[in-house]
């Protein structure tokens, strides 16, 4: 649920409220002996970092994984070395 700042028209207090979407904007201000009416401030919001199946694995990688891929040369990324004078570089005989 995020929240949501708000600034009193009439005595100009500044709050923050902890609302789900679906709710309801507030109209009125909180202040006792106030009553104005609210408007809701535009919130710069807050980074998202999706994990988990169905979004790309290599964005989130951890530390020893990035350490084990640079002593790989380059992990998966890199060319594949050449033996033999076959492309493959298992020895297959291709």
């Amino acid at each position: 649920m995020p929240n949501y700042d708000y600034r009193c028209e009439k005595c100009g207090n500044v709050f923050e409220v902890f609302q789900k979407m679906s709710d309801a904007k507030l109209e009125t201000c909180p202040e006792p002996d106030c009553d104005g009416a609210v408007k809701r401030l535009l919130g710069t919001g807050a980074g998202v970092i999706f994990k988990g199946s169905g979004f790309y694995q290599t964005d989130y990688r951890s530390d020893s994984y990035k350490k084990g891929a640079s002593k790989d040369g380059g992990g998966a990324a890199s060319k594949p070395k050449s033996s033999g004078g076959h492309s493959c570089g298992s020895g297959c005989g291709c």
